[in-house]
């Protein structure tokens, strides 16, 4: 049948379309045995309201109706086909004695495809049916077609959900860890400063170095919970655009790294004026604390760092941190800002999470984030804000 196809289903041009067809005719023996004969499945009815019936329980491809009938006439029947919608696709092919225009005319404006009138030539009515027919299947896999992409929007739009209440899950766990590591951590780390600074001349040279080396290690810990901390606030919180005073979050930033830019020696040059742009302070302050930890860590020895910014064509304005570092390969730069991606452990360890955060972060407030770099040249880590109004 035709109503069987599915989309993506072709015919062959040399068979001609059949379907099941309903009869609707007072000589409806003789198109009956002249149907079956080109291959079509028939179905018979006596008169209009017997056809109604039938339509409201079987399926047809096409139905041949005649105008004059006894009970219900073809304009009836046209007019009940009308007010429902499961016989709506149902084609009609009108077949009369009348050979009158406004007849013709008026089945057309009642929904009928075609118009036939008696006695009517076989291989023209081969012709109409075929055309009708034809029509049909495109129509009805026009429809599969659309059935199946309301299913696969609506399997999407599920699956969204579904991974919508996931990340609300992971944000609230990674939020309670976070939450319950940092006071025992700044404990922890008020113990170890209070070794160093009053029972330093107690411990031999080794047991300084452990206990600095303990220092280190809960600092690098509170850096990953605030980051665990950031991460999980950044999908759910609303935060209000303004104007941004660079420098100062610069300054804060300094404060911020002074013991990583004094423990390296690090140069960083900043430019006399900033670029005007709009974000969240604090927020933009944790990309710039990420970007230049990253450059004085992985940077040359001692670490250069050249910080600036220049407006763009598109009312943006890029801000970039440049070291003098190894370089990064062509093939690693896509991954640099996926979560936890580690490309090489004993030389980018520290990328991964923080580049992460700063993605997050420049995406919630409309921009983009992005890296030059090339092998023996240093790399150039930047981020694109809008400007202030």
């Amino acid at each position: 049948m035709i109503g069987d196809y599915l989309p993506g289903t072709q015919l062959m041009n040399s068979q001609p379309l059949s379907g099941h067809i309903l009869i609707v005719d007072d000589n409806r023996l003789k198109l009956t045995h002249v149907l079956q004969a080109q291959g079509h499945q028939t179905t018979e009815a006596e008169n209009g309201r017997q056809a109604l019936d039938l339509l409201q329980n079987s399926r047809f491809d096409l139905m041949l109706l005649d105008i004059v009938m006894p009970e219900m006439d073809g304009f009836q029947v046209l007019e009940q086909l009308q007010q429902h919608n499961q016989t709506l696709d149902v084609p009609v092919i009108v077949i009369s004695a009348q050979d009158e225009l406004d007849s013709a005319v008026r089945c057309i404006e009642m929904g009928a495809e075609d118009y036939l009138t008696k006695p009517f030539n076989l291989v023209l009515l081969n012709a109409r049916l075929g055309a009708v027919l034809e029509k049909k299947r495109l129509r009805d896999q026009e429809h599969a077609y659309l059935h199946q992409l309301q299913i696969e929007r609506q399997r999407l739009e599920e699956y969204t959900d579904e991974l919508q209440a996931r990340n609300e899950e992971l944000d609230a766990f990674a939020h309670t860890v976070a939450h319950d590591l940092k006071n025992p951590l700044s404990a922890i780390l008020g113990y170890v400063e209070l070794l160093q600074k009053f029972y330093s001349d107690a411990l031999d040279d080794r047991g300084k170095k452990n206990l600095d080396r303990i220092h280190q290690s809960g600092m690098k810990m509170n850096l990953i919970i605030h980051e665990l901390l950031l991460l999980s606030g950044i999908r759910r919180q609303q935060v209000e655009i303004r104007p941004l005073d660079m420098s100062t979050i610069l300054d804060e930033t300094r404060r911020r790294l002074s013991y990583l830019i004094e423990e390296n020696n690090a140069e960083i040059t900043y430019p006399e004026q900033w670029h005007e742009a709009a974000g969240y302070a604090p927020w933009v302050e944790e990309v710039w604390a990420n970007y230049i930890s990253n450059a004085i860590k992985y940077g040359g020895r001692p670490p250069k760092l050249e910080l600036g910014s220049m407006p763009q064509s598109d009312d943006f304005v890029c801000f970039w941190v440049r070291d003098n570092g190894a370089g990064i390969a062509q093939q690693d730069k896509s991954r640099l800002f996926t979560p936890f991606e580690r490309l090489n452990p004993a030389k980018v360890e520290g990328h991964g999470l923080g580049l992460s955060v700063v993605q997050r972060i420049v995406k919630k407030l409309g921009g983009s984030v992005g890296v030059e770099s090339e092998i023996g040249r240093g790399s150039i880590f930047y981020f694109t804000l809008p400007r202030s109004a």
